[in-house]
C-alpha cells in the first residue's frame, strides 16, 4: 500500500498529533526525534541511525552535555529577556512557555536535574536575581546590555539636567524681581484728620488727584506683590539648598562600644534569610533514600562546603565520605546544655548553648557564647536554623 497523500485525512491527523507536546520518556535528544508510543521508541532505539549517534556520543559525552546545557541556558534566558524583561516572575511560568516550543532542548539532556537546580545556578552565576518564597522560586533577569546601560545613564543625566534648569529658572526670577525693586522705597501711607479750617469754605473734590492717588495706590500694591514674590522665590531657593545640604553626610561622632553592639544587632536582624545554611563542623542527618538503607537516617559531620549548596560529609558510624546537596540533609537538635551553631537568620554564624526546646512551636532557646553578643539569650529560633556542633 502506498504512502498517504499529503492532504488525506490520515496525513492531516498525523501532522496534528505530531504538532503538540508528547511524553518526554519517548523523546531521543541525540537524534532529536519524538516518538508517540513505547513501541515507536523501541523501534527507534534499535535503528541504525540511533546506534551511530550513540557511538558518537560515547566518544566524548561531556562535550555533548555542555553543548545541550549551553543551548538550553541561552534559549531560556532569551525567552526570559524578550518575554518578561526585568520583571520578577515565577520560574515555572517561564519554563512552561519555553517547553511549549516543539524543538526545545530538554532538561534531562543538560547538566541540571531539576528546574530548582537550574534556578539556583542562575543566581550563583549572577545572570538573574533569584529568591525563594512559599509559592516557589522567583527569578528576575539582569539586563547587562550596553545599549540598555547607556539608555539608563542618558535618562539619569536628563533628569539631573531638568533639576538644574529649575534651579536656574528660580534664580533668574529672583534676579528679575530684585532688579525691578531697586531704587524704589515703599511709601507708607500717612493718615490725617479731616478738619476744615474755615467754616465758610466750600468742600471741593479734585478727580485728577483721585486718579493719581489710585495710580500711586496701584504702584504701591504692585511693589508689595513684588516683595511677596521675592519672598516666595527666596523660600523656594532656601528649601532646595536645605534639601541638598541634608543629602550631604554629616560628621560622624565617635560611638561607644554599647552603640556599636546595638547597631551590629540591628544589622543582623535586618539581614534577610538565605536559601543556603550549610556550615563546616556541624552534625547533620542524611534523609535521602537514593543512597540506600546503609546511609538513610545516619548522622554525619560536614567537612567542607562547596558552592554554598553542596557539602562533603563524613558518616560518623562508618567513616565514609559523601558529597550531598543540602536538600538531602537536615539539622540535628541536641539535648539541652550542648553546643549548637546558628545557621540562618539574624544571628547566623554564632555559636551558643542550647537552653530549652519548645516542641509546640518547633523552636529552641539558646545563649550565645561567642562574638560581641556573648551572653545574650535568644528565643524562638526554628529547628532548621540551628544544628549541633561536632
Amino acid at each position: 500500500m502506498g504512502k498517504s497523500d499529503f492532504l488525506s485525512p490520515k496525513a492531516i491527523a498525523n501532522r496534528i498529533k505530531s504538532k503538540g507536546l508528547q511524553k518526554l520518556r519517548w523523546y531521543c535528544q541525540m537524534c532529536q526525534k519524538q516518538c508517540r508510543d513505547e513501541n515507536g521508541f523501541k523501534c527507534h532505539c534499535m535503528s541504525e541511525s540511533h546506534q551511530r549517534q550513540l557511538l558518537l556520543a560515547s566518544e566524548n559525552p561531556q562535550q555533548f552535555m555542555d553543548y545541550f546545557s549551553e543551548e538550553f541556558r541561552n534559549d531560556f534566558l532569551e525567552l526570559l529577556r524578550r518575554r518578561f524583561g526585568t520583571k520578577r516572575v515565577h520560574n515555572n511560568i517561564v519554563y512552561n512557555e519555553y517547553i511549549s516550543h516543539r524543538e526545545h532542548i530538554h532538561m534531562n539532556a543538560t547538566q541540571w536535574e531539576t528546574l530548582t537546580d537550574f534556578t539556583k545556578w542562575l543566581g550563583r552565576e549572577g545572570l538573574c536575581k533569584v529568591d525563594e518564597t512559599p509559592k516557589g522560586w522567583y527569578i528576575q533577569y539582569i539586563d547587562r546590555d550596553p545599549e540598555t546601560i547607556r539608555r539608563q545613564q542618558e535618562q539619569e543625566r536628563k533628569k539631573k539636567q531638568d533639576l538644574d534648569d529649575e534651579e536656574k529658572t528660580a534664580k533668574f526670577i529672583e534676579q528679575q524681581v530684585r532688579r525691578g525693586l531697586e531704587g524704589k522705597e515703599l511709601e507708607m501711607p500717612v493718615y490725617t484728620e479731616l478738619n476744615r479750617e474755615n467754616e465758610e469754605e466750600k468742600v471741593t473734590f479734585n478727580l485728577n488727584k483721585g486718579a493719581s492717588t489710585s495710580v500711586a495706590a496701584s504702584s504701591k500694591t504692585s511693589s508689595v506683590l513684588g516683595q511677596n514674590a521675592l519672598k516666595m522665590v527666596e523660600g523656594a531657593v532656601k528649601r532646595k539648598e536645605t534639601a541638598h545640604s541634608s543629602g550631604q553626610p554629616k560628621e560622624k561622632k565617635k560611638k561607644s562600644a554599647l552603640d556599636e553592639i546595638m547597631e551590629l544587632e540591628e544589622e543582623k536582624k535586618r539581614t534577610s534569610r538565605r536559601d543556603y545554611w550549610l556550615q563546616p563542623e556541624i552534625i547533620v542527618k542524611i534523609v535521602t533514600k537514593k543512597l540506600g538503607e546503609k546511609y538513610h537516617k545516619k548522622k554525619a559531620v560536614v567537612k567542607e562546603v562547596i558552592d554554598k549548596y553542596t557539602a562533603v560529609v563524613k558518616v560518623i558510624d562508618s567513616g565514609d565520605k559523601l558529597k550531598l546537596d543540602q536538600t538531602h540533609l537536615e539539622t540535628v537538635i541536641p539535648a539541652p546544655g550542648k553546643k549548637v551553631m546558628v545557621l540562618n537568620g539574624g544571628y547566623r554564624g554564632n555559636e551558643g548553648i542550647l537552653e530549652s526546646i519548645n516542641e509546640k512551636r518547633f523552636s529552641v532557646t539558646i545563649t550565645i557564647d561567642s562574638g560581641p553578643l556573648k551572653g545574650r539569650r535568644v528565643e524562638d529560633i526554628l529547628y532548621e536554623d540551628v544544628s549541633k556542633l561536632a
